[in-house]
């Protein structure tokens, strides 16, 4: 195991119900103007955004509304979001919705207290911003666990780079499993899948030999197949709602992650295909997975054998470590199948595209078992079609 040093900041409220009293109880810790942060329409539709409101004038609180973040958050968001907490003297960012509101806010909270592009901090000098303006987090739609860290992937489109920026992490997270149970099945299983591809990104980080983060990863990964397989059976069973929202923020708390250096290849890869093509998440990951991997043996086949027994319960006996490797992928393809995600770029209608820029844009990350050159993410990405 390697060497860390953990920390955690986010005050986390789990529950059914729970969260007009717990938004309400921590809104007193905080000053009067509030950026009320969510994205389409969705939250109004369901209720959502009343509710909250209301919580909010009870709080006596002076609202300024920033509305339609987009599923790939744009940089440009996020410059009007840092403006308008300015421009109001915001004390208090509330975001409500999913990963893309929530990681949207993280950049709005740094880049409203910067004199200096965060872009051109971050990537041009190899900064990190120090001041923000506080947040919560009001989690309406799960999977991404944006909420737990603060890492926030943004588009940017005159540079043509969807990319991790760095900046505040909320103080607290309210969990309302109720919350989630307007999500449509399809986003569910999608940011389901994003759970388990943040669990196996981690897992499959150096060092290879498996450590106590691992164990705890390989339980979630089971909970969470075991859960999207119940939430397909029955949509509105709300134990198997409550495990995917916990197993979501697991997945990105910093608990699997201790002593780990991630891997991550995969979602540095999508992150490109959604630069380009702005498609879903969790899709383009289920696409990508099997195959990435594939081309990741024999590197990885150790970890992807203990995966095949541990995780997908496959019987070892009389198998080689090779078999095993397979067998994991095997049974990860298969799964995606079942649970209706895309297998094929085709699929996604997303297969007219400039493979070639995509792979020679990804992020390389250290933590992969194998150094994938632009020449093979370009063949990952031709056969995905």
């Amino acid at each position: 195991m390697n060497n860390f040093t953990y920390q955690y900041p986010v005050k986390v409220c789990f529950g059914d119900g729970i969260a007009k009293t717990a938004i309400a109880s921590e809104l007193v810790k905080y000053g009067r103007n509030v950026l009320l942060a969510y994205g389409g329409g969705s939250v109004k539709r369901v209720g959502i955004y009343d509710e909250v409101m209301s919580v909010l004038k009870a709080s006596g609180k002076n609202v300024t509304e920033f509305s339609g973040i987009m599923s790939n958050p744009t940089y440009e968001k996020v410059q009007e979001g840092a403006a308008l907490a300015k421009e109001n003297e915001i004390d208090f960012i509330l975001a409500v919705g999913g990963g893309s509101v929530i990681d949207c806010c993280k950049i709005v909270s740094a880049q409203a207290k910067l004199s200096e592009d965060i872009w051109d901090l971050e990537y041009g000098k190899g900064g990190q911003p120090k001041e923000f303006i506080p947040m919560g987090a009001v989690v309406t739609a799960f999977g991404t666990g944006a909420e737990m860290n603060n890492g926030a992937v943004i588009t940017n489109e005159e540079k043509k780079q969807k990319s991790p920026l760095w900046g505040a992490f909320y103080d607290f997270a309210v969990l309302d499993v109720g919350y989630t149970m307007t999500m449509p099945m399809k986003q569910v299983i999608s940011g389901a899948f994003d759970t388990l591809s943040h669990c196996m990104e981690t897992y499959l980080g150096s060092p290879r030999e498996t450590n106590l983060s691992d164990e705890i990863n390989e339980a979630v990964m089971r909970n969470v197949i075991k859960n999207m397989r119940a939430s397909l059976q029955k949509p509105d069973d709300r134990l198997a709602r409550s495990e995917l929202v916990w197993a979501a923020a697991m997945a990105e708390n910093g608990i699997l992650k201790l002593g780990k250096v991630t891997d991550f290849q995969c979602h540095m890869l999508e992150h490109q295909l959604g630069a380009y093509t702005d498609c879903n998440h969790g899709q383009g990951l289920a696409v990508l997975h099997p195959v990435l991997y594939r081309h990741m043996m024999p590197d990885a086949n150790k970890q992807f054998a203990r995966l095949a027994v541990e995780v997908w319960g496959i019987d070892p006996s009389g198998k080689t470590e090779e078999e095993l490797a397979n067998a994991f992928i095997n049974a990860l393809s298969a799964f995606i199948k079942e649970a209706g995600l895309p297998t094929t770029l085709t699929e996604m209608g997303i297969a007219d595209t400039d493979l070639e820029a995509i792979a020679k844009s990804t992020i390389r990350t250290g933590g992969c078992a194998k150094k994938l050159t632009d020449d093979e993410l370009l063949s990952i990405l031709k056969e995905c079609i």
